[in-house]
């Protein structure tokens, strides 16, 4: 079965194809779409518990919560709770469910739905809109809660693309949910997909578009209104996942793509078969010190096992050239090695363009990365530099480490993407227009996370077999991507 975020992608796309001037929207609801409000019945219940001295939901978890949170009497008496105990800590949890302490403290998104909101977001003439059934009176407390929630994937919410229901409204929801829709189309958006948790809802939706280029989600997670109820041809689905969502071909045309550790003949010919343009060499020494091959850990840090070959680099950037692909050489060693390295790539010619240095500053010093920039303009010098994270906090005190790092050669930044503080730093590098990359993306997921950030490149093995690449991997520490054929 098509996963319901994949058949969202293909509807966006067709509309988009037929609809190329228009601003299309998206429109979610919130409580039980976006939010998973389990998390906020079992905190109130067990603040319960330590307001009163109780221990009715002591072993209460998350997955034993099955129930919508506006029907809590029903969920007590499963639990076995006395009747006068019911009723009182039923009264207590409906006096503060919706209060604007509850909604800060206990508010918490599904997995993954904050990332795809951030794609869309991300995509030109493209509208995210949410419609809810809260009351009016909520609306500060909802945008507070929903921007930190999304704070950490860039993603914000606005007053003006925030529909909610009237304190006053004495309709039901889904008449207001319409209400809502036609607003938007009034304001000139073309509406697209509709996310709703609740069946009745979609089907409201439904029968107010005849011509059906609304694609309808249900998000199938805790409801009230019966199933029977959702239109025909409604896509479903209780997880969020990017790699669903996106393909390629969807992929920022401007992000340079990096295969990561193309040091052995295997991920070599991976390479060479792939779309991908770059190629990342670790030029280290073999153990007899004479001639230059790639191979991530120095012998140093992993010694020599028995039978153990390498590829040369010299043969490695023969293929590259033959094959008109762009050079991206990361130097496990320096000295005098990196000039012969340098020698062995101009033996072919490569232009500036195609020529990426990358480096530890222990090795790329600033020597070195004036003379790269005086030799081949126009190239790419890079190294890691997640040691400015402990700045992150000190804005100005970052701003001048990281302009000293540029006036020294450096005209890209690399970032560990499994590092704390990395999309902050990030985001504040390319704030003040530096370029980044991202490496240290070993899977898909992490890989679509990280093209959320918007940078300039990403750095990774491409063990991706759901997009036919079966990267090998560096090789670090010995470790290697292995693959079953089916």
């Amino acid at each position: 079965m098509t996963h319901w975020l994949a058949r969202l992608a293909t509807h966006y796309t067709t509309m988009r194809c037929r609809y190329p001037d228009d601003e299309l929207m998206v429109i979610f609801d919130i409580d039980g779409t976006l939010l998973d409000l389990r998390h906020m019945m079992l905190y109130l219940l067990r603040r319960y518990d330590r307001e009163h001295g109780t221990a009715y939901f002591r072993e209460l978890t998350l997955d034993a919560i099955d129930v919508h949170e506006n029907v809590i009497d029903e969920f007590l008496t499963r639990l076995g709770l006395p009747a006068a105990a019911r009723a009182e800590v039923e009264a207590w949890y409906l006096a503060r469910y919706w209060s604007s302490e509850t909604i800060a403290s206990s508010h918490y998104a599904f997995d993954g739905v904050m990332d795809v909101i951030r794609w869309f977001q991300l995509q030109p003439q493209t509208t995210v809109c949410l419609n809810t059934g809260r009351q009016e009176v909520l609306r500060a407390a909802t945008l507070e809660s929903l921007n930190r929630l999304g704070q950490t994937q860039g993603v914000r919410f606005t007053n003006d693309l925030l529909y909610m229901r009237p304190d006053d409204w004495e309709e039901g929801v889904a008449a207001y949910k319409l209400v809502g829709l036609e607003d938007c189309r009034r304001r000139g958006y073309r509406v697209v997909a509709f996310v709703d948790n609740e069946p009745n809802n979609l089907a409201t939706i439904a029968a107010a578009d005849p011509d059906r280029e609304i694609l309808l989600l249900h998000a199938d997670t805790i409801f009230l209104s019966p199933l029977t109820l959702l239109p025909e041809g409604v896509a479903q689905g209780d997880r969020y996942a990017l790699d669903a969502l996106v393909t390629q071909a969807m992929l920022p045309p401007a992000l340079e793509l990096v295969w990561h550790g193309v040091n052995d003949e295997i991920n070599l010919r991976q390479f060479l078969s792939s779309t991908i343009r770059w190629a990342e060499l670790d030029v280290n020494l073999d153990p007899t010190g004479e001639q230059l091959i790639l191979r991530h850990d120095t012998f140093a840090e992993r010694p020599c096992t028995e039978g153990e070959s390498w590829l040369r680099l010299s043969d490695a950037v023969a293929a590259l050239a033959k094959w008109d692909k762009a050079l991206k050489l990361d130097f496990k060693i320096g000295g005098l090695w990196i000039e012969q390295a340098l020698t062995q790539v101009e033996h072919y010619a490569f232009p500036a363009e195609r020529l990426w240095f990358n480096g530890d500053l222990r090795i790329l010093d600033k020597s070195w990365q004036r003379t790269l920039a005086a030799r081949y303009p126009g190239a790419v010098i890079q190294a890691p530099v997640g040691f400015l994270r402990q700045w992150v906090d000190q804005p100005e005190r970052l701003r001048t480490e990281v302009a000293r790092l540029a006036d020294d050669g450096l005209n890209r930044f690399s970032l560990n993407w499994r590092q704390a503080e990395t999309r902050r730093l990030s985001e504040q590098l390319l704030a003040w227009g530096y370029q980044v990359n991202l490496y240290g993306i070993t899977d898909l997921a992490d890989f679509l996370q990280a093209t959320l950030q918007q940078p300039h490149a990403i750095t990774c093995d491409f063990n991706f077999p759901a997009w036919g690449y079966y990267g090998r991997g560096s090789g670090h520490k010995d470790h290697y991507y292995r693959y079953q054929l089916l």
